[in-house]
C-alpha cells in the first residue's frame, strides 16, 4: 500500500497489481486529480498518506481525501453530513454512507469551473473541525466510520456488502461496532473482506 501522496499521483495506492500501469484508476483521472491537490493546498491543508490515498488535514485532524475511482475523481469530506451543500454539489458514498460527503468529478473543466465553491466546502470542513461538531449518533444507520471509510477506498466492497442479505450484514455492524479501538475496528473489517466478497456471513 502506498505510504507516500506524492507517490500516489504517479503510481496509485499500490492495493493491487494495476498500480504503476496506465490501467490504474488514477492514472485514467491524473490531471483532474492533480487539479484537486492544487486547490486543496492552496486552502492550506497539510498533505499526509493514510489508507494508500492522499489525505488532507487542519492541526492534526482529519478534514478530506483525495481518490480516484472507476468512473469518476473525488473529494471525500470526513465530517461531510455537517456541510451546508449550498451548490447542491454534495453526494453520499452510498446509502450506508452517513457521514462522508463527496464531490465527484468526470471532467477537468467542471473542477476549474467550480473552483471557488470548492475550496468554499473545504472552508467549510475546516471551520466545522475548529468548532469541534460531530455527526449526531442515532441520526442514520449504524456504520463505524473505519467501515464507512473502507466502503470509499474500495467501492467493490459496498457492493459486495450490500449484496448480502439484512441479516449477514447486521451480524457484521454489530461485531464492528463492538470494537472499542478504531485500530481493532479496522483490522476486523479487513479480516472479514474475504469472506464479505465472498458473499458469506461471519458464521458460514
Amino acid at each position: 500500500m502506498t505510504t507516500n501522496a506524492e507517490l500516489y499521483f504517479s503510481e496509485g495506492c499500490g492495493r493491487c497489481s494495476l498500480g504503476g500501469t496506465p490501467a490504474c484508476k488514477v492514472h485514467a483521472w491524473q490531471q483532474l486529480l492533480l487539479a484537486l491537490r492544487r486547490i486543496v493546498l492552496e486552502c492550506g491543508l497539510d498533505e499526509e498518506c493514510k489508507w494508500g490515498m492522499p489525505c488532507y488535514t487542519f492541526q492534526g485532524k482529519n478534514i478530506l481525501m483525495i481518490s480516484a475511482f472507476k468512473d469518476n475523481s473525488t473529494i471525500s469530506f470526513f465530517k461531510g453530513a455537517l456541510l451546508h451543500d449550498e451548490y447542491g454539489l454534495l453526494t453520499t458514498a452510498g446509502e450506508n454512507s452517513h457521514i462522508a460527503r463527496l464531490l465527484r468529478f468526470t471532467r477537468l473543466d467542471e473542477i476549474l469551473s467550480q473552483e471557488e465553491q470548492i475550496k468554499t466546502y473545504i472552508y467549510q470542513a475546516v471551520e466545522v473541525e475548529k468548532a469541534g461538531l460531530k455527526v449526531p449518533k442515532g441520526s442514520a444507520p449504524d456504520i463505524p466510520d473505519e467501515l464507512a471509510r473502507k466502503f470509499e477506498e474500495v467501492p467493490e466492497f459496498h457492493q459486495a456488502f450490500e449484496a448480502l442479505t439484512p441479516g449477514r450484514q447486521r451480524g457484521y455492524l454489530l461485531y464492528f461496532a463492538a470494537a472499542k479501538q478504531s485500530a481493532t475496528r479496522t483490522t476486523r473489517i479487513e479480516k472479514y473482506m474475504p469472506q464479505i466478497f465472498a458473499g458469506k456471513g461471519m458464521q458460514d
